[in-house]
């Protein structure tokens, strides 16, 4: 893997990418999973931030009586 892309990857310029969890996962003995789990956390939380005002306006359902 180019030295470049480590360095994108640590200054969150670029995400983890399928090919990159696989090449981390190899090297590392981890698994593709858990890269790409930690990439989908980044996101999640980016947009939770960048929507927080947002998402507070949002009321959630009320469950129906059964």
């Amino acid at each position: 893997m180019p030295r470049t892309r480590i360095e994108r990857l640590a200054r969150e310029e670029t995400p983890v990418t399928a090919d990159t969890a696989l090449r981390l996962a190899r090297y590392f003995a981890t698994s593709a999973e858990f890269w790409m789990n930690l990439q989908t956390q980044y996101d999640l939380e980016h947009a939770q931030d960048a929507a927080a005002a947002a998402l507070r306006k949002i009321q959630p359902k009320r469950k129906s009586a059964a």
